[in-house]
C-alpha cells in the first residue's frame, strides 16, 4: 500500500501540470486558483470530518497569520505564476522546472537553517540542478530573447522559489501543527484571499465542462487528496523515501503531456529533465533517515 500511494502521488502530481494546461485555455489564473483551493478546501474538509477531525485546532487567531503566508507563498503566487507560464510553455517543461524546488531550498536553507546545511557534494547537485534549468531556457532565449517562452518558463521557476521559502517557512514556524489542519487551513485561507483577486474576471469565464471539470479536479486530487497521500507515504515510508516522489512527478507530467495533450518532447527537454533530476539526487545524497529533507511539505505539488 505505501507503494501504491507513492505512484498514486507522483500521477497525481504529474496529471496536475495538465489540468492547469487544460484550465487555462478558458479561465484566467486567478480564477484557477479560486476554483482549484475552493474545491481542495472542500473536500479536505470533508475528508477531515469523516475521519473526525476538527477542521481548526485551537489558538485559531494566532494560526491565521501562519495560513495567510502559507496561502500567499504555497498557493496563490506560484499556482498563479504556474497557470500563467503554462500559457506559454508545455505542462511537461512546466513540471521539470517547478522540480527545482528542492535545489532552491538547498541554495536558502544555508542562511535559514544552518544546522541543515547541505554537504559540499549536495551543493554540487545544486549547480547540476540549475545547469539543466539553463538547458532548459538557453533554446527559447536564444531565440525569442526575454519574451514569450522564456518568461513562462521564468514565472515557474520563480513559483519553485516561492514553494522554496515556503517549505522554509513551515519548517521554522509551523513544526508540530497537525498536517490535516495545517492543510486545510492553507487552503481555505487561499480562497477567502482569491476571491476578491478573481473576482473581476470571473464574468468572463467560458464555462466549458473540459476546463471547469479539470481544475475542480485539480483541486480534489492535487490539492487536497494527495496531501493526504503525501502524509501517509512520509508516515510509512520515511521522510526520505516520501519526498523522492519529486524525482518522478516530472517524468509522469512529461507522459500526461505527451499521451494526452500530444506535447513535443524536445531533446532539450529530455536533457534538461535529466540533469535536473541528477542534480535532485545529488542535493539529497546521503541523508540520514533522522534527517528530515529542506523540502517536506505539500509544497512540492503543482
Amino acid at each position: 500500500m505505501p507503494y501504491a500511494a507513492f505512484v498514486g502521488l507522483a500521477l497525481i502530481w504529474g496529471a496536475s501540470f495538465l489540468f492547469i494546461k487544460i484550465g487555462v485555455r478558458d479561465m484566467s489564473p486567478t480564477v484557477l486558483v479560486l476554483v482549484r483551493s475552493a474545491s481542495g478546501a472542500i473536500a479536505l474538509g470533508l475528508v477531515m470530518r469523516a475521519m473526525g477531525k476538527p477542521l481548526f485546532g485551537g489558538n485559531l487567531g494566532a494560526r491565521l497569520g501562519l495560513f495567510a503566508f502559507m496561502a500567499i507563498s504555497n498557493a496563490l503566487l506560484p499556482w498563479v505564476a504556474i497557470a500563467w507560464g503554462e500559457q506559454h510553455i508545455s505542462s511537461g517543461l512546466a513540471s521539470i522546472l517547478n522540480s527545482t524546488t528542492t535545489l532552491w531550498a538547498a541554495i536558502l536553507i544555508y542562511w535559514v537553517i544552518p544546522t541543515e546545511r547541505p554537504s559540499p557534494l549536495n551543493y554540487i547537485g545544486v549547480l547540476v540542478g540549475l545547469s539543466g534549468v539553463i538547458i532548459l531556457v538557453t533554446p527559447d532565449l536564444s531565440v525569442h530573447g526575454l519574451s514569450g517562452n522564456f518568461l513562462g518558463a521564468l514565472a515557474v521557476v520563480a513559483a519553485s522559489m516561492s514553494y522554496a521559502i515556503s517549505a522554509l517557512f513551515q519548517r521554522t514556524k509551523m513544526r508540530g501543527m497537525n498536517v490535516y489542519e495545517q492543510s486545510f487551513g492553507q487552503l481555505a485561507v487561499t480562497s477567502l484571499i482569491a476571491l476578491p483577486i478573481a473576482a473581476p474576471a470571473l464574468p468572463h469565464v467560458h464555462l466549458a465542462w473540459l476546463s471547469m471539470a479539470a481544475v475542480v479536479a485539480l483541486g480534489v486530487g492535487g490539492s487536497g487528496i494527495a496531501y493526504l497521500l503525501y502524509y501517509y507515504t512520509m508516515n510509512t515510508l520515511g521522510a526520505v523515501r516520501a519526498t523522492g516522489v519529486t524525482f518522478l512527478v516530472p517524468v509522469t507530467a512529461v507522459f500526461w503531456g505527451v499521451v494526452l495533450l500530444h506535447e513535443t518532447l524536445s531533446l532539450a527537454i529530455v536533457a534538461g529533465m535529466v540533469v535536473i533530476l541528477a542534480g535532485i539526487v545529488l542535493t539529497n545524497w546521503r541523508r540520514g533517515a533522522q534527517r528530515r529533507p529542506a523540502v517536506e511539505s505539500d509544497s512540492a505539488a503543482a
